[in-house]
C-alpha cells in the first residue's frame, strides 16, 4: 500500500557538453576562500614549464564545499577498498606566482 503523504522522490536530469565531457587534467589544485565561497583553481603543472596556467576555475559556497569535502572522502574510501590505500609522497615546493589579476 501507497502512502499519498510520503515525499515524492525528485529527479534531476544532467545534461554535459561534447567539451566539458573531455574534461581537463590538473596535477595541482589551490583554494582560497572568502567568508561567502571558495574558490577551487584548477592547474597543470609541467615539468620545464616556467609557466603554468589555471584550467577550470570552481566556485563553491561553504555548504556545498563542505558537502563535496564529504562526498569525496566517500568516494576516495571505496576506491582504497577495491584498490589499496592511495600512497602520497610530498610534492616540491612550487613558487607560486599568479601574477596581476586577470591572468589566471
Amino acid at each position: 500500500m501507497s502512502d499519498k503523504n510520503a515525499p515524492k522522490e525528485k529527479q534531476l536530469n544532467i545534461a554535459i557538453d561534447e567539451n566539458v565531457a573531455d574534461g581537463v587534467y590538473s596535477n595541482l589544485a589551490i583554494i582560497n576562500h572568502s567568508t561567502s565561497e571558495f574558490i577551487v583553481d584548477f592547474i597543470t603543472v609541467m615539468p620545464g614549464a616556467p609557466k603554468a596556467r589555471v584550467k577550470s576555475r570552481v566556485i563553491l559556497t561553504p555548504e556545498h564545499v563542505k558537502r563535496f569535502h564529504k562526498a569525496l572522502g566517500e568516494n576516495i574510501q571505496r576506491y582504497e577498498n577495491v584498490n589499496g590505500v592511495i600512497e602520497t609522497h610530498e610534492a616540491p615546493p612550487i613558487p607560486l606566482n599568479f601574477g596581476p589579476a586577470g591572468e589566471a
